[in-house]
């Protein structure tokens, strides 16, 4: 090979290795990149833990309080307190109880929020309870079991939505946020006087996430398994296949939305511009098939959205990239298309 041809790629090596010198040297980026990540699935997983999740009833304190108190609390599972009307309604808007439930004149009325997630179970529950020791029978016998094994659970649903999440936030704020602050501080304009090619500064911008992204994701799943017993259905290099189209997806965009932004409060308003509707509906911590059917041709051209979908399958449900070949497409298609944008629309300074 010659020495001219050696030359093409040197730009692009020793700017990758530049982009991973400067990223180590930032205990911030360290921080959010593999840390916080890990603490949120932490806590999220503990919060909602596998096994039976407590009922929180507020009873209001009532000549036939008694009655309903000692129903409840001789069930498992159920955590009750006994207060005024005023402080029921008080701890409800806060959060901290499911329903509440008021004893008068014989019967009871049960005060809760629909929307609320578990608040329409947990009325049920509790009435279920309390007109079984009033002397209701049911006609037919039923029994209960729980689902906490493995890949059934909320954690395991949770953890490739986070993994989704911070390869978006990975592509964007990494990406993104990196780039507007080497224009602002002017260091864009020194790399014009150097042999690079355009092309070899992104590119390179997107390789160096790619080096920072596998680490980030094998940790997850690796504190995933051995935290909360989540287990890999699929093949691995299935799994990195799929994230490495997905940061390159998000890569891009990231480039595109920076391309031309030349302060700091801009390009972090449009990050969040971009970011926020998939936060919202591309089905992070809830499925995005809660959303309305005349949603859902929007909500599932969102890249986070498939990109979660095909997550959840090869993790979950041990299925092929072949099977994955929608979220595949899309993702490809994003990311070649706003890489080529961001090519043709980049500005130095």
């Amino acid at each position: 090979m010659s020495p001219l041809s050696n030359m093409k790629y040197y730009p692009l090596k020793e700017l990758i290795v530049a982009r991973a010198k400067e990223f180590f040297r930032e205990p911030e980026a360290i921080f959010w990149v593999y840390v916080f990540p890990i603490l949120l699935m932490l806590g999220l997983g503990i919060a909602f833990r596998g096994g039976e999740v407590d009922v929180r009833v507020d009873v209001v304190s009532h000549s036939g309080s008694d009655v309903a108190v000692r129903s409840l609390e001789s069930m498992e599972g159920f955590r009750v307190e006994v207060v005024t009307a005023e402080e029921a309604r008080a701890r409800y808007a806060a959060g901290k109880v499911d329903v509440i439930v008021e004893p008068t004149g014989g019967q009871y009325r049960y005060l809760y929020d629909p929307s609320r997630t578990g608040a329409r179970a947990a009325k049920t529950q509790v009435n279920d309870i309390l007109q079984a020791a009033a002397g209701r029978r049911d006609q037919i016998s039923s029994t209960t079991k729980l689902i906490t094994e493995p890949g059934s659970r909320y954690i395991d649903w949770l953890i490739p939505g986070l993994m989704g999440m911070n390869i978006m936030g990975g592509g964007l704020w990494g990406l993104g946020f990196v780039t507007v602050d080497l224009r602002v501080r002017k260091l864009l304009k020194r790399y014009v006087a150097t042999p690079m090619r355009r092309s070899d500064f992104l590119l390179a911008l997107m390789s160096s996430r790619l080096f920072f992204l596998i680490p980030e994701m094998a940790l997850i799943m690796t504190v995933g398994h051995y935290a909360f017993g989540l287990e890999v259905q699929a093949n691995l290099i299935a799994i990195a296949t799929l994230i490495a189209v997905g940061a390159i997806c998000f890569a891009g965009i990231g480039l595109l939305v920076a391309c031309r932004a030349e302060k700091i409060e801009t390009v972090s308003g449009l990050m969040n511009l971009v970011m926020l509707p998939m936060w919202l509906l591309s089905g992070i911590f809830f499925s995005s098939e809660r959303f309305p059917d005349s949603m859902q041709p929007f909500v599932q051209a969102l890249p986070l959205t498939q990109l979660n979908n095909g997550l959840r399958g090869l993790i979950l449900e041990g299925s092929s990239l072949t099977e994955q070949w929608v979220p595949l497409l899309l993702l490809s298609g994003y990311g070649v298309l706003s890489f080529c944008l961001a090519l043709i629309w980049f500005k130095w300074k």
